[in-house]
């Protein structure tokens, strides 16, 4: 049980920083605005300096102009994967069926049903607490979340309608999930951060099985490093998609868009 951090902002940034937190300030002020009670906040500042990450202690995180609800356990959405969205977007801006796969807690689909509206999207994810994030997150758009293995998750009647297929995959490669900060790796499934060996397993049968659900013309776009870039690129390919790399240098953000032919 963490240890109470007294009630007061000058002692939860002195917490905060204590606890190693570079960002000390702007994390107290976050606890501070989102706790109900002094004794909320306490317990806050305390989870965060034992070192859970702020977006699970407060609950939320930002993603794309929406409050994404988080509950612990689940994987946090990061910025860099806006510029995914962004990219979905610009390949595909009217569609008007979105399929979320490894969805985590549904930023991804919620962000996409935000900017595409009356689109039917669905989410999915193999580990139930991500599956219950993604259903709160997606609710005020009418959008829905499954639990199961990739695209055994999905209802039947969506093969060959999918025209926006997003895939934030897991793709640390497994020898060096130990080396990632302890708030991934202590805080989040390991699910959805190791992507096997050379981290392009789950990748690979996204890819693998996307020509089936993806409607004629239909976009998959997944994240993935600079360096497993060239393999991520040939395993879309390998899959008879129509293949490209997006980079976006501020974010330090690569991401592979295959289209599937319309003939």
């Amino acid at each position: 049980m963490p240890t109470p951090v007294p009630f007061s902002p000058s002692a939860v940034v002195s917490a905060l920083r204590a606890a190693g937190c570079v960002f000390a300030e702007d994390e107290a002020e976050l606890i501070l605005a989102t706790a109900r009670t002094p004794e909320e906040a306490a317990g806050m500042a305390a989870r965060r300096a034992a070192g859970l990450p702020l977006e699970q202690v407060v609950g939320w995180a930002a993603f794309r102009g929406l409050r994404i609800t988080l509950e612990p356990g689940v994987f946090v959405p990061r910025r860099r994967t806006e510029f995914l969205v962004d990219q979905a977007l610009a390949a595909a801006p009217d569609t008007t069926v979105v399929v979320d796969l490894c969805c985590g807690s549904g930023a991804l689909g919620a962000a996409l049903a935000a900017a595409l509206d009356g689109a039917e999207v669905h989410a999915a994810d193999i580990d139930p607490a991500a599956v219950r994030c993604a259903r709160r997150n997606l609710a005020a758009f009418g959008g829905l979340a499954h639990q199961g293995d990739l695209y055994d998750a999905l209802p039947a009647g969506l093969r060959g309608r999918v025209g926006l297929l997003t895939a934030n995959v897991p793709y640390v490669p497994t020898a060096e999930v130990p080396l990632l900060p302890a708030e991934a790796r202590e805080h989040e499934p390991l699910v959805a951060l190791d992507g096997g060996a050379d981290g392009l397993d789950v990748l690979r049968r996204v890819a693998a099985g996307a020509p089936e659900w993806l409607a004629p013309g239909g976009c998959l776009l997944s994240e993935t490093s600079e360096r497993q870039a060239p393999a991520a690129v040939r395993a879309f390919e390998a899959a008879g998609l129509t293949t490209r790399l997006a980079v976006g240098e501020e974010l330090y953000a690569h991401v592979v868009i295959g289209v599937r032919p319309r003939v």
